[in-house]
């Protein structure tokens, strides 16, 4: 049994994310999990929500709470809402755990004891009328490199650039809007990654994944370190986050960059320590775990991050903690083109999204479009034409009508009589070359192109049923007209294994109809004898229309709701 181990980029705290943030990590996450489950493998599937910073700080204070108690608040909304979408977490966890205190603080202890770590006497902008340092990113100002006008303290969310406060052009406080401020003297940490040792050995590992991992990854890691690397301030002036722990530090806290990837630890240890009677091993999954392949999912603004800081703070720790074997990066998900906006109500976000439709319309949708190679625009025209082709018009059309012949023509059993012919063998040969496709593109998680492949194999079955029609032979041969409704029902077994990992409960809903359970295993078999699952004599059941389909009207009601073409 080979042991999978996967990330999924931490969801920040404040507030509830949209289906661009739900595409470019989750999700697609969710379904490299529940495939590498049905392939047998043991997997640990870990998330958490990223609760440090300023944002998170800022948020508390609009919502008139204090930080703490609106985390935890904003942790259960997130998780609810990640469990309806079918997110199939091991465990979900919090950056603000005391796991990741402890891990957070071991890890910047290691590099300090390795030489990487250097206490600094730095400029920081303070706030005279918010009586505070402003961190990178509670200082707003104009991008000195792209003349952005909302560039953050630490980084331009336009043009991607690093920025340190006191870069920004016309700074401002994001807590209260002042321009009163001024440069004052305070002390901080460092990593050190302007290192020649540190570089090369960020470079080598880099050089190793050039030929395996996305262009879209290595190129943002190159560029990184073709650049060089600066050496990185790792504590903030902040009251909420993980302790320095230091003598004249008190008031700091880690930055949020430096604990946050470290929560992915953490998280597995707060799974072990969840169930203290199971005697869970977290450290086999991170520590020593070379039997262990490890695969990251995240858009692409989270790269530079876990490809530099993140594998610097694990190398330099000194420590045989594990790196990522695999890091599977996205471009961002459009709304119609431009970026989703709740002050401009333009997009859905995730809690509206499952208040309108079932959870697998959006995520067939979305991983069916994943933004993989380049930027993907989601639209409500596209959306609901992909529901009613694919889902409804392919996939459901197949198994009600397919259900719902049998019961009125044959009764609540699989019919028996008749064999198999020339028909199901071209069936099998075709299927084979398909599932082959299927399974490769899953692997190497091109969902794309694995979902191109999922939509013909369930044409193959519509088809089959079209070109053999059963309710015409059953006029004149009903011993054929059996076989045809028999391999059918195989292949409904069949399209609901295999649609599984993208589209959990509709393949849940087909494998009830037929009196199988959830969780099959990924088909090893042959598909000859696939297309014979299912026997003469098997019990079924008719459910409600499987996929029901997007009107016209209700595509114009949810265009004014949540805006449309701009």
């Amino acid at each position: 049994m080979a042991r999978t181990l996967i990330t999924s980029a931490l969801p920040y705290i404040n507030g509830i994310k949209h289906l661009g943030n739900l595409v470019g990590s989750m999700l697609p996450a969710d379904v490299y999990a529940r495939f590498m489950r049905a392939r047998g493998n043991e997997v640990m599937f870990i998330c958490a929500t990223d609760e440090h910073g300023t944002p998170a700080e800022l948020a508390a204070i609009a919502a008139g709470q204090d930080v703490a108690t609106y985390c935890a608040e904003q942790h259960e909304i997130q998780k609810d809402i990640y469990k309806r979408f079918g997110l199939s977490f091991d465990h979900f966890g919090r950056s603000s755990s005391q796991q990741n205190y402890e891990l957070t603080q071991h890890f910047a202890a290691m590099l300090n004891a390795n030489g990487l770590i250097e206490e600094r006497t730095i400029q920081q902008i303070y706030s005279i009328d918010d009586g505070r340092y402003l961190p990178d990113r509670y200082v707003e100002g104009t991008c000195p490199h792209c003349g952005y006008e909302r560039a953050r303290g630490d980084q331009c969310e336009n043009c991607t650039k690093l920025l340190d406060p006191t870069d920004l052009i016309n700074p401002r406080s994001a807590v209260s809007g002042s321009t009163n401020l001024e440069v004052r003297d305070t002390r901080h940490l460092f990593l050190k990654l302007d290192n020649p040792e540190v570089e090369a050995k960020i470079q080598s590992w880099i050089d190793s994944k050039e030929k395996d991992w996305p262009v879209l990854v290595t190129s943002i890691a190159q560029k990184w370190l073709k650049e060089g690397l600066r050496d990185r301030c790792i504590t903030r002036d902040l009251a909420w986050g993980v302790p320095v722990g230091r003598p004249g530090y008190e008031g700091k806290v880690y930055y949020v960059w430096f604990d946050a990837p470290i929560e992915y630890i953490a998280a597995t240890k707060e799974w072990a320590d969840a169930a203290p009677e199971e005697k869970r091993d977290w450290k086999r999954w991170w520590f020593e775990a070379d039997d262990v392949r490890y695969t990251e999912f995240m858009a692409k603004d989270n790269i530079p991050f876990h490809t530099v800081s993140f594998p610097a703070t694990i190398m330099g720790s000194g420590e045989a903690w594990k790196l990522v074997d695999y890091i599977k990066g996205f471009n961002w998900l459009t709304w119609y083109g431009g970026k989703f906006s709740t002050s401009q109500r333009r997009g859905i976000f995730t809690d509206q999204a499952l208040a309108e439709f079932p959870a697998d319309y959006w995520r067939y949708v979305l991983i069916a479009n994943a933004p993989e190679t380049d930027d993907s625009s989601f639209t409500l025209e596209g959306f609901a034409g992909q529901v009613n082709k694919d889902l409804a018009d392919v996939l459901g059309n197949f198994v009600n009508r397919t259900l719902k012949f049998t019961q009125s023509k044959f009764g609540d059993a699989v019919p028996a009589g008749g064999d198999y012919g020339p028909a199901e063998e071209a069936l099998a040969k075709a299927l084979d070359e398909r599932i082959k496709a299927l399974t490769e593109n899953l692997e190497a998680i091109q969902y794309r192109k694995a979902l191109a492949e999922l939509r013909a194999i369930w044409v193959l079955g519509n088809q089959y049923l079209a070109d053999e029609a059963p309710w015409t032979a059953l006029k004149t041969d009903p011993e054929r007209a059996a076989a045809i409704t028999r391999c059918a029902f195989s292949l409904i077994r069949l399209f609901a294994i295999l649609s599984a990992p993208v589209i959990p409960t509709l393949a849940g809903k087909m494998l009830a109809a037929l009196g199988l359970p959830e969780n099959q295993p990924w088909p090893t078999e042959s598909t000859g004898d696939l297309i014979r699952a299912i026997p003469a004599g098997h019990a079924f059941t008719l459910p409600d229309v499987l996929v029901a389909k997007i009107d016209d009207a209700r595509v114009a009601e949810l265009t004014e709701k949540y805006g449309g073409k701009a």
